[in-house]
């Protein structure tokens, strides 16, 4: 997997556990669970971590698929399947919750072009 900071100043640069800070214990649990899932997804998985959130894309082509902002208590994931179709909003809490989504983020991954 690469990270090749598109968006980001390298003087600066965001790491992924700067955004477990802060998050509470469940919150965290979520945001890594859920990142170990999207990065088994491919080999061209991208991620980029952004200051407010992380942005997930197929290959060099730099593709987003997958947003995702932490918050304290929850987590705000955007799911985008193509480019023609709207992105899809969910707020998750519960582990139980990201497990439902899991196989729409599968389907972003193999369908975006």
């Amino acid at each position: 997997m690469s990270n090749f900071r598109f968006y980001s100043d390298k003087s600066q640069q965001i790491t992924f556990e700067s955004h477990l800070e802060g998050l509470e214990g469940e919150t965290k649990t979520l945001l890594l669970n859920l990142r170990d899932f999207v990065k088994c997804l491919g080999n061209n998985v991208i991620e980029e971590v952004r200051p407010h959130r992380v942005v997930y894309a197929k290959s060099l082509t730099f593709r987003t698929f997958l947003d995702i902002q932490p918050k304290k208590d929850y987590i705000s994931i955007s799911i985008r399947k193509s480019r023609n179709e709207a992105v899809t909003n969910h707020t998750v809490k519960l582990v139980k919750e990201i497990e439902n989504i899991k196989p729409q983020i599968s389907e972003a991954y193999e369908n975006i072009n």
